[in-house]
């Protein structure tokens, strides 16, 4: 599991020289992820994606458990209440909790894909200003030295704390 560092920079060119200095101390580009105003280029940084700029993990996380309870309740509706005629088994109760949860979660997700990242609220105001922010994804290992490298290398940065603990597909 990698761990989330936050850090703001004032414009590109720090940007720019900050992911030389993360590539040349052995990060790889893909654990690097830069995030600006709407417009504004970054040119050959790694831009967030979509899973980072948008709640869509936190929504399908969310979707999962309330369309699990409402399908576990209306498995056991339908248990307790069958159509005439018809014997249900108890797995009538696993079953629509299950897909109860499924619907949850791509529904949830789908809405959530256009709600801003509510992890990312507190940088919103200096994205807007023009400050890039910088999340960089490194080995609970690594942290104290990547700190260390940015605060050096580059005293114009802030830094924003660590995210606990990333899922491992975004």
């Amino acid at each position: 599991m990698r761990r989330r560092l936050y850090f703001l920079l004032p414009d590109l060119g720090s940007a720019i020289q900050t992911a030389n200095d993360l590539l040349l101390a052995r990060l790889e580009d893909r654990y690097m992820h830069f995030l600006a105003k709407r417009g504004m280029s970054l040119g050959a940084l790694h831009e967030a994606n979509y899973f980072q700029k948008s709640d869509a993990v936190h929504g399908a996380q969310l979707g999962f458990v309330i369309g699990g309870v409402g399908g576990f309740l209306i498995g056991i509706y339908i248990y307790l209440t069958p159509p005439d005629g018809v014997a249900l088994q108890l797995v009538t109760v696993l079953l629509s909790t299950v897909i109860g949860a499924i619907f949850g979660a791509w529904a949830a997700s789908l809405v959530a894909m256009s709600v801003p990242n509510s992890r990312l609220r507190p940088f919103q105001k200096d994205i807007d200003a023009g400050k890039i922010l910088l999340m960089v994804d490194v080995p609970p290992s690594r942290i104290p030295e990547i700190q260390e490298l940015v605060s050096r290398r580059h005293p114009e940065a802030t830094a924003h704390g660590i995210e606990p603990t990333l899922p491992a597909f975004p």
